[in-house]
């Protein structure tokens, strides 16, 4: 005989909710942040060869702006291609893509006006988008399992 808690439990299991949905959701932003960290690696290396190849330096301390909109990009791409692997929507990626890219629009004008240094460009960067990534998803909870 089923007990009305019974039932409580079993449907919240099933709709997402509850401590296997919560665990879900952190599940997935650390697999966002690991396929991130893929991408910016692997294309960081792939984009910084090439240019050494055709004989054109590219450093983040010579070109701050530039460095962290490459590793934006390169982190977008890794993270576009785990969430689309997992069924997100487009909508829902290129959200997750504009977390990525947010942060520069604050930053490089705080660089250009010498409140902060290129040294520290990089960290702030990563310190934003990893909680706007967070909010995002938050956004969207439902789609990722919370």
């Amino acid at each position: 005989m089923r007990t009305r808690e019974d039932t409580t439990v079993r449907t919240r299991h099933n709709t997402g909710h509850g401590e296997r949905g919560w665990w879900r959701f952190a599940r997935h932003y650390l697999e966002m942040v690991v396929a991130m960290a893929v991408g910016m690696l692997v294309l960081g290396v792939v984009t910084h060869g090439v240019l050494a190849w055709v004989g054109v330096e590219f450093s983040s301390a010579g070109h701050p702006e530039l460095a962290l909109l490459e590793m934006a990009f390169d982190m977008s791409v890794g993270m576009t291609v785990w969430m689309r692997l997992r069924g997100h929507s487009w909508p829902s990626t290129l959200e997750m893509c504009g977390a990525m890219f947010a942060p520069a629009l604050a930053l490089v004008p705080l660089l250009r006006l010498d409140v902060i240094t290129a040294d520290s460009l990089m960290v702030l960067e990563h310190v934003l988008m990893l909680p706007l990534m967070f909010l995002v998803m938050l956004r969207r909870r439902h789609e990722y399992g919370a």
